[in-house]
This record gives structure tokens, sequence and C-alpha cells, in this order.
């Protein structure tokens, strides 16, 4: 028998000791999620290697940019610094259990740094060995960046939530960009190719996977806040499948922090699966762009193959007539940022490294009452949100603890309206890219939160948790799941995402959103580039 326990912050639950046991290491949670295996890369690339397009990063722009120009009959040749994840480890898996994190885990990481870090007074965080692993919890001065590394990029460690904005809301979004060509064609196009889909609401209502989520949709209705079925790329069916018992348990064995096995239509699904299929693009995994330079022909690319812990094993100079840089919003940025400051190419202009925010993020957790149980068994896909975004700035999913016991605890990942931005600047003396991130901003975030969940907790009278970021504290506000900005869109580039003074040389990538997508952000990213390299190709080709 289980024995409960209730604790100085009003949780009753399972005691410290069976809880841990239950768990071996609570997941952290939240808008992350992984992929299935795939066909395994191609020949890495040559060195003196010349390549019409060299796209650098493997995940939603670089997919969409490598997808249409093979299409229009342009050779690619994509670069990925993280692994190709298309290869079972001992445990027969590509990808690692959340609650059992091993090498696979963290990008060259000694010890997991886990989203939420605590649970009843226990820090969970285990050593790992040092290994090229599927998650990357980049620490800047006021902020952790968690990115997905890998072929696929943030597609493999994200938690599947394919929002589209509301189009009252597109102007705070992209200002230059004209809505109806998005909302007409680029939006419908990257939901399309993306796989996304909704849950059945019949099935919703009544899997005992779903109860954290029904808890959090009632809790929004007694305080009338709007909440809305999110859609996801996750294969439903396959989700009702598991349930019934049929195929091998993904979201149902709480796979999200590290990759998901089986359900999760990641870009190894769609749009890589399509950019395979043309022969026409070769994809090197463990490769990292460290310069790009003008050169005879286009740019000369220098490039470092990496083993799997993170050491370079050779150096390779590739010649590209066009490079697109994919890495990602950190990525993109802090390269970029490095070229100009280093003289590689001096002429990017002055908004380079600006215009960086993290959408708004921030965590909570509360504390339900003993007759609102939120489920032992919890789907690690979320479908759910609060909107109070017209109200009070804040649009929240309903997100998952799936530790396999009952938690008693609702859990939100919050995306919030904030006016600040930071910018990455390149520190001469270390030889590395600074972030001027303040933790204190997240106050915007907090106070934008509360305006929903200081609500509920009135109505219903319950509290915040105060055990799962570190002693007493009740907001997750050191974390974002998705950075935006650093090469903004119309400023760092053209509105196409042309660099300005480099012909040939694009931004593709999220770091061309300034800050905040008011939603989670890859159907939008998918969407700008699937418009931008239309364009490109129209007239660049």
């Amino acid at each position: 028998m289980t024995h409960t326990t209730t604790c100085d912050n009003g949780f009753e639950g399972p005691s410290r000791r069976s809880f841990m046991a239950g768990t071996g290491s609570i997941l952290g949670a939240v808008a992350l999620g992984g992929v299935a295996p795939v066909a395994r890369a191609a020949t890495s690339i040559a060195d003196a290697a010349v390549v019409p397009a060299l796209v650098i990063g493997t995940g939603y722009g670089g997919s969409v940019t490598a997808l249409r120009l093979a299409q229009a009959g342009v050779d690619v040749h994509m670069v990925e610094m993280g692994m190709a994840w298309d290869t079972p480890g001992a445990d027969g898996k590509i990808f690692a259990n959340t609650t059992t994190p091993d090498q696979r885990s963290f990008w060259l990481r000694t010890r997991t740094k886990q989203p939420l870090s605590n649970f009843l007074g226990f820090p969970i965080d285990k050593t790992i060995p040092k290994y090229t692993g599927i998650l990357d919890a980049e620490e800047f001065a006021g902020i952790t960046v968690y990115q997905g590394r890998g072929v696929g990029g943030g597609s493999l460690v994200n938690g599947g939530m394919a929002v589209t904005p509301k189009r009252e809301n597109f102007a705070d979004v992209l200002p230059t960009v004209n809505p109806d060509e998005m909302y007409n064609t680029y939006y419908p196009r990257a939901n399309a190719e993306l796989g996304v889909g909704l849950i059945r609401p019949a099935w919703f209502d009544t899997t005992d996977a779903y109860q954290y989520a029904r808890v959090g949709r009632k809790h929004a209705q007694r305080s009338n806040f709007p909440y809305v079925f999110v859609p996801t790329v996750y294969d439903w069916n396959y989700m009702e499948q598991e349930a019934a018992g049929t195929v091998p348990k993904s979201a149902l064995a709480g796979e999200i922090l590290y990759g998901n096995n089986y359900g999760k239509k990641s870009l190894q699904k769609s749009y890589i699966s399509k950019i395979r299929a043309t022969g026409r693009v070769t994809i090197s995994p463990l490769h990292r762009v460290v310069s790009v330079v003008p050169a005879t022909g286009g740019y000369k690319v220098t490039i470092e193959q990496l083993n799997t812990t993170g050491d370079p094993i050779a150096v390779k100079e590739v010649t590209a007539a066009k490079v697109f840089f994919a890495a990602g919003s950190v990525g993109t940025s802090k390269l970029l940022v490095k070229l100009k400051a280093t003289g590689a190419l001096p002429n990017l202009n002055g908004e380079v490294g600006k215009g960086w925010g993290d959408n708004g993020n921030v965590m909570c957790g509360r504390a339900n009452h003993l007759w609102d149980p939120t489920g032992a068994l919890q789907s690690s896909i979320p479908t759910l949100g609060i909107d109070n975004w017209a109200a009070g700035g804040a649009f929240a999913e309903v997100a998952p603890l799936p530790t396999g016991i009952e938690t008693y605890a609702s859990f939100y990942l919050s995306i919030t309206r904030t006016p600040n931005r930071a910018q990455f600047t390149w520190n001469a003396a270390a030889g590395k890219v600074d972030l001027n991130w303040q933790t204190a901003w997240k106050s915007v975030s907090i106070n934008a939160a509360k305006t929903i969940f200081d609500k509920i907790n009135s109505k219903e009278g319950t509290i915040y948790r105060t055990d799962l970021f570190g002693v007493y504290k009740i907001w997750g506000d050191h974390l974002t799941y998705h950075p935006l900005g650093g090469a903004v869109l119309n400023k760092a580039t053209d509105n196409y995402g042309r660099l300005q003074g480099y012909p040939g040389l694009y931004v593709t990538d999220g770091s061309l959103i300034p800050g905040c997508t008011v939603v989670n952000p890859f159907v939008t990213i998918t969407a700008l580039a699937e418009r931008n390299i239309e364009k490109i190709i129209a007239t660049d080709f």
C-alpha cells in the first residue's frame, strides 16, 4: 500500500520515498517530444566539396528550405551538429525514457539539467556520461535555453503542439509579412506537410490518459477562461492503440523530454522523409559549422566533424554557392555575431544579434485537492490550452507530469506577452558569444501568467506548488523552450531572409521572428520558411 503524507506546501499525495521509487527521476515537464527511426544518413560531406546550396541545421526552417530547393532541381547538402538518431541503444530503443535519463538524454553534459529540477524537497538531476545527446540545456547569464540536437532539430524534443496564432495577433508576430498570404497559403501548407491533427473529442473525454487535461479544462471553465483544443503532430490513431494495448507505448509511456520512439510525427517522418526521397540532398550529422567567408564561387565554409564526446576529429573546407543559416535562433544568432565581430563577414548590419526573446515562457504548478486527481497515467502530448491572451497577455498549455503515479498536481507552460528583448554580443576575451538576458525580465511573464492562475487558485481554493523549481520557488522563470529572434526579418535580413550585404547568404529559421509568436512557435517558423524559400527560388536561382 502507498502511504500518503501532507507536506508544508499543502500537497497531499504519495510519500517522498514511494514517489521517488516509483519514478526514478521526475521528467521535468512539458512541451517536448520525439521521433521514430528512419533510414541512416548518407555519407558525410567530403573535404573540398563544392555544393550549390549548403543548409546549416536540420530543424523546421532548414528542412523546409532543403526540400523546396531539391524539388526545384537544386542539389543540397545539410550539416547537423547533432546525431542522426537512427540507431537503437542497448535497450532496443532509439530514445531514452523520460524518467530514466542516460547518456542519450543531454548534449555534452555530465549531469542532467531537467527543466523541473526538484520534487518534494529532493533534487532529481543525476550524473550521466558525456555524450552528444538529444537535449541541449544551453546556459547563458540569466536563462537556460532548451534546444534539440540531432537530425530533425527541435522537432525531436518538443511536445508537438502545432498552433497557428490567431489572425488578429499576427501583426504582433511578424509585422512586415502580409497576413493574407500566410493564412491563405503558407500556414495551410505547413500544417499539411507537418501532419497536424486534432484529438478525437469523444476519446479525450473518456480516456484515463487525459484526466489531467480534463481537470485543467474544468478549472479554466469555472474561472470563465476560454480553453481550446490544440492541434498536434502526434498520430492520434496510434495513441488510441497505445491505450488499447495493441502497439508499443510511446506517449502513454511518458516519452517526451528526450525523444518519442513511435507515435510522434517529427520532421524525420514529414519533411525529412520527403527530402530523402528526392535523391538530391545529403545530410551530415555530427558536423558543426565554425566559419563562413566570401570566396570564389560563393562562400568557403569551415566545418568540424565531431565524435560522440563532442571533440573535433576532422576539419573540412567546403565551397557553397549559397548558404542557408538554419541552426535555430540561438545557433544562427551566435554564428552570425561571431562571424561579424571576428571579420569573417564584417558587412553584416548592426541588427545581427538583436531582437532575441523567450516567447514569454514561464512554468508553474498547482496543488489540487484530493477530489481532483490528475491521474497516474498521463499522455505526454499536451492538447489543451487556456487562452487569456486578449485580457491578460497569456496563453497556457495544460502540460503533463507523466510520472506513473498520482500527483494531484496541475502543471502549465505559459506563453506571455513581454516587451523584453535581449542581444547576443561577441566576448573577445572569452572567445564566445554572450546574451544579455536578465532574469528580472521574467516578472512581466509571471504577472501575465498570474492573471490565469491566481484566479483559478482563488476559485478552487488551491495553492501554487513550491517544490518543482528549487526550494520554495513557485515559478519556473529560469528557462525557455521557445527561443526566437537574433536575426530579425526585415532588420538583420531583407523581408525574405536574405542577409544584408552578402548575396547568397540567407536566414531561414526562428531567429527571423522577433521574440514571440503568442503561441507555440514551430508552425509559424515552418510557414515563414515556406513563404521565404518560395520567393528565393523564384528570384535567386
